[in-house]
């Protein structure tokens, strides 16, 4: 509550100044325009945040409240026009955005897909391909599930949690940070999907669900969507981008495995919609230099970040975005509020969430701490 009461005060303060258009302009000192980023729509926000990670979620109220305060303040455009300016360089003669969805759930279709059409709103989602028309859960979804139900069987998670990583070759160089994450199953699930590749990833996910089982096909809100909707979308207008194959984060994994996870994922697209992809959303933003250079040799033309750092080599392959959910620009009473969002499109709470990303070497950034793989 005093978090949500000081971002309100932050807010209104610097949107009664003017002080958040005056950092906008700092902000998109390059001439950049406004993407936003979602990832799931739902219709009943507290019934699905229930069991999964809020911070992901948007009603399709809230939805259309964040596209109607835009729509009086903004020109909305397609990705498609947004990256031809960038490319010649032309300049906005007043402030544009652009909505993106990522993952490729089916809600987007249901939910989001319908209002956009109704406003007549361009927008863009990128897609998981190997999970199009199946009933597999992206993997950070099926880890949190499975420790959320570990969680509540483990008497002690940090114990249980240690035995567990240890079992799988991680050494653990600091219990304290242990302890740390192992304090609910969201943190723990951020902190193994930064550390880890992909493929250890499913290690721990194995040995989870040798303990705490699930069916992955009974989870039908967290389903992807099928090649049916995806075309149907493209059919009407939506663009559709990359989100590499299988959601992997590229930073954690080696040189062929990105190579393979960003390139097979767009001729896999374009075989399907018969159209040119060009357009690519790193998996949580999260990109450094060898990501950036794969993306380009797989032929993208423009590609999506969830921070301000810039590529200098390859600037249009990394875009800055602003992802937001349900409680991103409500105030302390829980309503939305004019100012917050105000704030939220010109960045002004950037200075309080610094980027922890490490963009400028070639190889991967050092795992922290608490994970270091064992000899």
């Amino acid at each position: 509550m005093l978090r949500r009461l000081a971002k309100t005060g932050i807010a209104c303060a610097s949107h009664w100044t003017g002080a958040d258009k005056l950092i906008g302009l700092l902000n998109h000192s390059r001439n950049m325009p406004l993407v936003i980023g979602y990832h799931r729509v739902g219709e009943d926000f507290t019934a699905s945040a229930e069991d999964y990670t809020p911070a992901m979620l948007i009603s399709r109220r809230m939805l259309e409240r964040h596209l109607d305060w835009l729509g009086r303040r903004y020109r909305l455009l397609s990705l498609n026009e947004l990256g031809s300016r960038l490319e010649s360089g032309e300049t906005f003669d007043k402030p544009v955005a652009a909505i993106t969805f990522d993952d490729g759930y089916a809600d987007v279709y249901h939910h989001a897909f319908p209002l956009l059409k109704r406003k007549g709103i361009p927008a863009a989602i990128f897609v998981v391909t190997d999970l199009i028309g199946t009933k597999r859960l992206q993997f950070y979804d099926k880890l949190y599930l499975l420790l959320t139900r570990a969680f509540s069987r483990w008497g002690s998670a940090t114990h249980a949690l240690a035995h567990l990583l240890v079992g799988m070759k991680v050494r653990l160089s600091n219990m304290d940070d242990l302890k740390t994450i192992a304090c609910d199953p969201l943190t723990a699930t951020r902190a193994l999907i930064t550390a880890l590749p992909q493929g250890e990833i499913y290690c721990v996910i194995d040995a989870l669900e040798a303990e705490v089982p699930i069916d992955e096909g009974a989870f039908k809100d967290r389903h992807s969507l099928t090649w049916e909707m995806v075309s149907e979308m493209h059919q009407a207008g939506i663009t559709i981008g990359s989100h590499t194959r299988t959601h992997a984060w590229l930073h954690n994994e080696s040189w062929e495995r990105v190579l393979d996870e960003t390139a097979h994922s767009r001729q896999m697209l374009e075989r399907r919609l018969k159209t040119g992809i060009i357009h690519f959303a790193y998996p949580d933003g999260r990109f450094n230099a060898a990501t950036v250079g794969a993306v380009a040799d797989a032929g993208y033309r423009f590609a999506y970040t969830t921070c301000r750092h810039r590529n200098l080599v390859y600037p249009l392959l990394t875009i800055p975005r602003t992802l937001l959910w349900e409680n991103s620009c409500m105030d302390a009473l829980g309503h939305f509020s004019s100012s917050i969002m105000s704030c939220q499109a010109n960045r002004v709470f950037d200075a309080f969430a610094p980027c922890d990303q490490h963009h400028d070497c070639a190889e991967s950034p050092r795992s922290p701490a608490w994970a270091v793989p064992a000899p």
